[in-house]
Protein backbone atom coordinates (compact mmCIF):
# COMPACT_ATOMS: atom_id res chain seq x y z
CA UNK A 1 0.00 0.00 0.00
CA UNK A 2 1.22 3.25 -0.33
CA UNK A 3 1.67 5.50 1.97
CA UNK A 4 0.97 9.37 1.57
CA UNK A 5 3.07 12.42 3.87
CA UNK A 6 -0.48 14.47 4.12
CA UNK A 7 -0.71 17.74 5.06
CA UNK A 8 -3.77 19.31 6.13
CA UNK A 9 -6.51 20.62 3.46
CA UNK A 10 -6.59 23.70 2.40
CA UNK A 11 -8.79 26.30 3.42
CA UNK A 12 -11.56 27.32 0.98
CA UNK A 13 -10.15 30.48 0.60
CA UNK A 14 -6.77 29.19 -0.07
CA UNK A 15 -6.41 28.19 -3.45
CA UNK A 16 -4.08 25.40 -4.30
CA UNK A 17 -1.39 25.44 -7.05
CA UNK A 18 0.04 22.74 -9.35
CA UNK A 19 3.35 23.20 -7.32
CA UNK A 20 1.55 22.98 -4.00
CA UNK A 21 0.24 19.56 -5.17
CA UNK A 22 3.67 18.60 -7.25
CA UNK A 23 5.27 19.23 -3.93
CA UNK A 24 3.04 16.80 -1.82
CA UNK A 25 3.18 14.51 -4.55
CA UNK A 26 6.62 14.17 -5.40
CA UNK A 27 6.57 14.52 -8.99
CA UNK A 28 7.21 17.75 -11.29
CA UNK A 29 4.80 20.31 -11.86
CA UNK A 30 4.63 19.29 -15.54
CA UNK A 31 3.50 16.39 -14.69
CA UNK A 32 0.78 17.33 -12.41
CA UNK A 33 -0.35 19.75 -15.34
CA UNK A 34 -0.40 16.74 -17.69
CA UNK A 35 -2.22 13.82 -15.24
CA UNK A 36 -4.42 16.57 -14.09
CA UNK A 37 -5.57 17.25 -18.20
CA UNK A 38 -5.72 13.94 -18.72
CA UNK A 39 -2.73 14.10 -21.20
CA UNK A 40 -2.66 10.70 -22.78
CA UNK A 41 -0.04 10.95 -24.78
CA UNK A 42 2.13 10.67 -21.41
CA UNK A 43 3.06 7.77 -19.89
CA UNK A 44 2.61 7.65 -16.01
CA UNK A 45 2.36 4.91 -13.76
CA UNK A 46 -1.42 4.05 -12.16
CA UNK A 47 0.43 4.56 -8.41
CA UNK A 48 2.13 7.82 -9.50
CA UNK A 49 -1.93 9.32 -11.29
CA UNK A 50 -3.19 8.16 -7.69
CA UNK A 51 -0.61 10.02 -5.76
CA UNK A 52 -1.52 13.12 -7.69
CA UNK A 53 -5.30 12.67 -7.50
CA UNK A 54 -5.08 12.18 -3.88
CA UNK A 55 -2.65 15.05 -3.01
CA UNK A 56 -5.22 17.33 -5.46
CA UNK A 57 -7.97 16.11 -3.53
CA UNK A 58 -5.96 16.58 -0.51
CA UNK A 59 -5.38 20.26 -1.02
CA UNK A 60 -9.14 20.45 -2.14
CA UNK A 61 -7.60 21.70 -5.67
CA UNK A 62 -9.95 22.53 -8.40
CA UNK A 63 -9.37 23.27 -11.71
CA UNK A 64 -11.55 26.53 -12.43
CA UNK A 65 -9.26 28.61 -10.40
CA UNK A 66 -6.03 27.99 -12.51
CA UNK A 67 -6.83 28.96 -15.80
CA UNK A 68 -10.59 29.81 -16.58
CA UNK A 69 -11.23 33.51 -16.65
CA UNK A 70 -12.91 34.85 -13.52
CA UNK A 71 -16.27 37.37 -13.14
CA UNK A 72 -15.87 40.58 -12.95
CA UNK A 73 -12.54 41.31 -13.13
CA UNK A 74 -11.03 44.50 -14.31
CA UNK A 75 -8.34 43.27 -17.15
CA UNK A 76 -6.90 40.79 -19.43
CA UNK A 77 -3.46 40.40 -19.45
CA UNK A 78 -1.88 38.46 -22.60
CA UNK A 79 0.49 35.65 -22.50
CA UNK A 80 2.81 35.11 -25.14
CA UNK A 81 5.25 32.38 -24.80
CA UNK A 82 8.25 31.99 -27.17
CA UNK A 83 7.56 28.04 -26.81
CA UNK A 84 4.61 25.41 -28.38
CA UNK A 85 2.54 23.98 -25.53
CA UNK A 86 4.28 21.00 -25.49
CA UNK A 87 7.89 22.54 -25.42
CA UNK A 88 6.52 24.48 -21.98
CA UNK A 89 5.10 20.81 -20.73
CA UNK A 90 9.02 19.85 -21.22
CA UNK A 91 10.44 22.50 -19.23
CA UNK A 92 10.21 22.61 -15.52
CA UNK A 93 11.76 26.19 -15.88
CA UNK A 94 9.34 27.86 -17.86
CA UNK A 95 6.29 26.04 -16.59
CA UNK A 96 7.18 27.62 -13.23
CA UNK A 97 7.65 31.19 -14.70
CA UNK A 98 4.10 30.59 -16.24
CA UNK A 99 2.37 29.92 -13.27
CA UNK A 100 3.63 32.44 -11.09
CA UNK A 101 2.44 34.74 -13.45
CA UNK A 102 -0.61 33.08 -13.44
CA UNK A 103 -1.10 33.30 -9.69
CA UNK A 104 0.14 36.67 -9.07
CA UNK A 105 -2.39 37.61 -11.98
CA UNK A 106 -4.91 35.89 -10.35
CA UNK A 107 -4.08 37.53 -7.34
CA UNK A 108 -4.67 41.12 -8.07
CA UNK A 109 -7.50 40.33 -10.80
CA UNK A 110 -6.42 40.05 -14.01
CA UNK A 111 -7.80 37.50 -16.57
CA UNK A 112 -4.86 35.70 -18.93
CA UNK A 113 -4.95 34.83 -22.41
CA UNK A 114 -2.17 32.43 -23.50
CA UNK A 115 -0.61 32.96 -26.91
CA UNK A 116 2.40 30.53 -28.20
CA UNK A 117 4.24 32.22 -30.90
CA UNK A 118 2.73 29.82 -33.62
CA UNK A 119 -0.74 31.50 -32.34
CA UNK A 120 -1.58 35.21 -34.22
CA UNK A 121 -0.49 37.53 -31.84
CA UNK A 122 -2.74 40.32 -33.01
CA UNK A 123 -5.17 38.73 -30.46
CA UNK A 124 -2.95 40.42 -27.61
CA UNK A 125 -3.13 43.96 -29.27
CA UNK A 126 -7.14 43.84 -27.32
CA UNK A 127 -5.66 43.15 -24.21
CA UNK A 128 -4.97 45.69 -21.37
CA UNK A 129 -1.04 44.24 -21.23
CA UNK A 130 1.43 42.13 -22.27
CA UNK A 131 3.84 39.12 -20.56
CA UNK A 132 6.24 37.96 -22.96
CA UNK A 133 7.54 35.19 -21.50
CA UNK A 134 10.87 33.46 -23.43
CA UNK A 135 13.77 35.12 -25.37
CA UNK A 136 12.72 36.80 -28.60
CA UNK A 137 14.89 38.52 -31.98
CA UNK A 138 15.11 42.04 -32.01
CA UNK A 139 12.06 42.05 -34.84
CA UNK A 140 9.60 39.59 -33.04
CA UNK A 141 11.07 42.33 -30.02
CA UNK A 142 9.58 45.65 -31.92
CA UNK A 143 6.30 43.30 -33.19
CA UNK A 144 5.33 43.11 -29.81
CA UNK A 145 6.55 46.42 -28.68
CA UNK A 146 3.95 47.84 -31.70
CA UNK A 147 1.01 45.75 -29.74
CA UNK A 148 1.24 47.67 -26.47
CA UNK A 149 2.83 49.91 -24.91
CA UNK A 150 1.68 48.21 -21.63
CA UNK A 151 4.47 45.23 -21.71
CA UNK A 152 7.34 42.87 -19.96
CA UNK A 153 9.29 40.74 -20.94
CA UNK A 154 10.44 37.85 -18.66
CA UNK A 155 13.69 36.34 -19.08
CA UNK A 156 14.77 38.39 -21.80
CA UNK A 157 17.34 41.32 -21.49
CA UNK A 158 15.36 43.51 -23.45
CA UNK A 159 15.96 47.27 -21.32
CA UNK A 160 18.55 47.97 -24.51
CA UNK A 161 16.03 48.20 -26.45
CA UNK A 162 13.64 49.97 -23.84
CA UNK A 163 10.99 47.73 -22.91
CA UNK A 164 10.99 46.45 -18.58
CA UNK A 165 12.11 42.90 -18.36
CA UNK A 166 12.80 40.65 -15.43
CA UNK A 167 15.94 38.18 -15.31
CA UNK A 168 17.95 35.88 -13.09
CA UNK A 169 21.32 37.30 -11.52
CA UNK A 170 23.10 34.86 -13.67
CA UNK A 171 26.88 36.22 -13.07
CA UNK A 172 26.46 36.20 -9.40
CA UNK A 173 24.92 32.44 -9.12
CA UNK A 174 28.24 31.47 -11.86
CA UNK A 175 30.34 33.30 -9.75
CA UNK A 176 28.71 31.47 -6.43
CA UNK A 177 29.48 27.84 -8.51
CA UNK A 178 33.08 28.83 -9.23
CA UNK A 179 33.83 29.82 -5.41
CA UNK A 180 32.90 26.72 -4.19
CA UNK A 181 35.09 24.60 -6.41
CA UNK A 182 37.45 27.23 -5.64
CA UNK A 183 36.84 26.15 -1.88
CA UNK A 184 37.53 22.36 -2.53
CA UNK A 185 40.92 23.29 -4.42
CA UNK A 186 39.23 21.94 -7.64
CA UNK A 187 41.32 23.66 -10.27
CA UNK A 188 40.37 22.03 -13.63
CA UNK A 189 36.69 23.10 -14.41
CA UNK A 190 34.88 21.61 -17.46
CA UNK A 191 31.20 23.42 -18.59
CA UNK A 192 28.31 21.84 -20.78
CA UNK A 193 26.73 24.67 -21.64
CA UNK A 194 23.10 25.32 -24.07
CA UNK A 195 22.90 26.80 -26.83
CA UNK A 196 19.50 28.27 -28.28
CA UNK A 197 17.35 29.62 -31.09
CA UNK A 198 14.38 32.10 -31.25
CA UNK A 199 11.38 30.80 -32.37
CA UNK A 200 11.92 33.06 -35.93
CA UNK A 201 15.15 31.33 -35.97
CA UNK A 202 16.82 34.68 -36.54
CA UNK A 203 19.14 34.74 -33.77
CA UNK A 204 21.19 32.51 -32.02
CA UNK A 205 21.15 32.68 -28.19
CA UNK A 206 24.76 32.17 -26.42
CA UNK A 207 24.24 31.30 -23.24
CA UNK A 208 25.00 33.52 -20.60
CA UNK A 209 25.99 31.41 -18.14
CA UNK A 210 28.91 30.24 -20.29
CA UNK A 211 29.58 33.64 -21.10
CA UNK A 212 29.64 34.20 -17.26
CA UNK A 213 31.70 31.21 -16.83
CA UNK A 214 34.25 32.47 -19.71
CA UNK A 215 34.77 36.18 -18.63
CA UNK A 216 35.27 35.11 -14.54
CA UNK A 217 37.52 32.47 -15.22
CA UNK A 218 39.70 34.24 -17.90
CA UNK A 219 39.96 37.09 -15.75
CA UNK A 220 41.79 34.37 -13.66
CA UNK A 221 43.89 32.93 -16.08
CA UNK A 222 42.09 29.35 -15.44
CA UNK A 223 39.91 29.44 -18.70
CA UNK A 224 40.68 26.22 -20.84
CA UNK A 225 38.43 25.85 -24.14
CA UNK A 226 39.23 22.31 -24.29
CA UNK A 227 36.86 21.61 -21.17
CA UNK A 228 33.64 23.18 -23.18
CA UNK A 229 31.01 21.83 -24.42
CA UNK A 230 27.87 23.31 -26.25
CA UNK A 231 24.80 21.92 -27.33
CA UNK A 232 21.25 21.67 -26.42
CA UNK A 233 19.63 21.92 -23.26
CA UNK A 234 17.65 18.45 -23.03
CA UNK A 235 18.98 15.59 -20.95
CA UNK A 236 19.92 13.50 -24.12
CA UNK A 237 21.88 16.63 -25.15
CA UNK A 238 24.01 16.23 -21.90
CA UNK A 239 24.55 12.70 -22.30
CA UNK A 240 25.71 12.96 -25.52
CA UNK A 241 28.13 16.08 -24.11
CA UNK A 242 29.54 13.73 -21.40
CA UNK A 243 30.17 11.29 -23.26
CA UNK A 244 32.31 13.12 -25.94
CA UNK A 245 33.71 14.80 -22.92
CA UNK A 246 35.11 11.40 -21.66
CA UNK A 247 36.14 10.11 -25.20
CA UNK A 248 38.06 13.65 -25.83
CA UNK A 249 39.82 14.11 -22.11
CA UNK A 250 40.66 10.65 -21.34
CA UNK A 251 43.24 10.64 -18.53
CA UNK A 252 42.45 14.66 -18.27
CA UNK A 253 39.21 15.17 -16.88
CA UNK A 254 38.35 17.99 -15.41
CA UNK A 255 37.68 17.85 -11.55
CA UNK A 256 34.39 19.52 -11.72
CA UNK A 257 31.63 20.99 -14.22
CA UNK A 258 29.52 23.57 -14.29
CA UNK A 259 26.35 22.02 -15.98
CA UNK A 260 23.78 24.77 -17.76
CA UNK A 261 20.46 23.40 -16.80
CA UNK A 262 19.66 20.38 -14.90
CA UNK A 263 18.35 18.51 -17.41
CA UNK A 264 21.62 18.39 -18.97
CA UNK A 265 23.21 17.62 -15.66
CA UNK A 266 20.97 14.29 -15.36
CA UNK A 267 22.00 13.36 -19.15
CA UNK A 268 25.75 14.19 -18.11
CA UNK A 269 25.18 12.14 -14.35
CA UNK A 270 24.12 9.23 -16.43
CA UNK A 271 27.03 8.77 -19.12
CA UNK A 272 29.47 9.61 -16.00
CA UNK A 273 27.34 6.51 -13.94
CA UNK A 274 27.86 4.52 -17.00
CA UNK A 275 31.78 4.49 -16.77
CA UNK A 276 31.98 3.96 -13.37
CA UNK A 277 32.97 7.54 -12.05
CA UNK A 278 32.33 8.06 -8.79
CA UNK A 279 30.35 11.30 -8.13
CA UNK A 280 31.67 13.69 -6.51
CA UNK A 281 34.61 11.62 -5.50
CA UNK A 282 36.00 12.00 -8.44
CA UNK A 283 34.36 14.80 -10.32
CA UNK A 284 32.09 17.12 -8.76
CA UNK A 285 28.96 18.71 -11.03
CA UNK A 286 27.05 21.98 -10.19
CA UNK A 287 23.71 22.57 -12.60
CA UNK A 288 21.56 25.35 -12.51
CA UNK A 289 18.01 26.14 -12.01
CA UNK A 290 17.38 23.88 -9.25
CA UNK A 291 14.28 22.49 -10.95
CA UNK A 292 12.59 19.67 -9.31
CA UNK A 293 14.70 17.25 -10.92
CA UNK A 294 17.70 18.30 -9.04
CA UNK A 295 16.26 16.34 -5.69
CA UNK A 296 14.88 13.06 -7.47
CA UNK A 297 17.98 12.10 -9.19
CA UNK A 298 20.89 10.12 -8.00
CA UNK A 299 23.13 11.62 -6.55
CA UNK A 300 20.89 14.67 -5.84
CA UNK A 301 21.99 17.50 -7.96
CA UNK A 302 24.00 20.55 -6.41
CA UNK A 303 22.44 23.09 -7.60
CA UNK A 304 21.91 27.55 -8.42
CA UNK A 305 18.33 27.86 -7.37
CA UNK A 306 16.17 30.46 -9.34
CA UNK A 307 13.01 31.74 -7.74
CA UNK A 308 10.90 31.51 -11.14
CA UNK A 309 7.49 32.12 -9.04
CA UNK A 310 9.03 35.13 -7.51
CA UNK A 311 10.21 36.05 -11.07
CA UNK A 312 6.79 35.47 -12.41
CA UNK A 313 5.41 37.38 -9.39
CA UNK A 314 7.76 40.68 -10.55
CA UNK A 315 6.64 41.07 -13.62
CA UNK A 316 3.19 41.27 -13.21
CA UNK A 317 3.58 43.77 -10.73
CA UNK A 318 5.65 45.89 -13.19
CA UNK A 319 3.24 45.25 -15.50
CA UNK A 320 0.36 45.90 -12.64
CA UNK A 321 2.23 49.42 -11.79
CA UNK A 322 2.24 50.59 -15.38
CA UNK A 323 -1.91 50.07 -16.31
CA UNK A 324 -2.46 51.81 -13.02
CA UNK A 325 -0.16 54.71 -12.91
CA UNK A 326 -1.83 57.99 -12.63
CA UNK A 327 0.82 59.57 -13.80
CA UNK A 328 0.97 57.67 -17.25
CA UNK A 329 5.11 57.27 -17.33
CA UNK A 330 6.21 54.49 -19.16
CA UNK A 331 9.81 54.54 -18.38
CA UNK A 332 11.92 51.13 -18.48
CA UNK A 333 12.87 48.95 -15.72
CA UNK A 334 14.90 45.89 -15.50
CA UNK A 335 14.71 43.64 -12.32
CA UNK A 336 17.50 41.61 -12.10
CA UNK A 337 16.59 38.51 -9.21
CA UNK A 338 18.90 37.19 -6.82
CA UNK A 339 20.07 33.53 -7.19
CA UNK A 340 21.31 31.42 -4.28
CA UNK A 341 23.61 27.69 -4.44
CA UNK A 342 21.92 24.74 -3.04
CA UNK A 343 24.17 22.23 -2.16
CA UNK A 344 23.58 18.54 -2.43
CA UNK A 345 25.02 15.38 -3.36
CA UNK A 346 26.55 15.82 -6.26
CA UNK A 347 29.48 18.09 -5.70
CA UNK A 348 32.09 18.35 -2.67
CA UNK A 349 30.22 20.33 0.19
Amino acid sequence: MVKYNYTRRKDVHELATIKDIADLAAVSPATVSRVLNHDQSMSVSSETKERIFNAAHQLNYTKSHSHTQKKGTKKTIAIIEWYTEQQELNDLYYFSLREGIEEKAQALGYNIQRLFHTDPIEKAAACSGILALGKFSDQQIKQLGQLSKYIVFVDCDTLGQGYSCVVPDFDNGVAAVLYQFEQKGLKKIGMLAGEEHTSDQEKSLLDPRFLAFKKQLTDQNKYDRRFVYVGDFTLDSGYKMMQQALTDLAGDLPEAFFIANDSLAVGALRALQEKNIQIPKQISIISFNDSSLADFVYPKLSSVHVPTTQMGATAVELLDSKLTSKTNENEPRKVTHGVRLVLRDSSLN
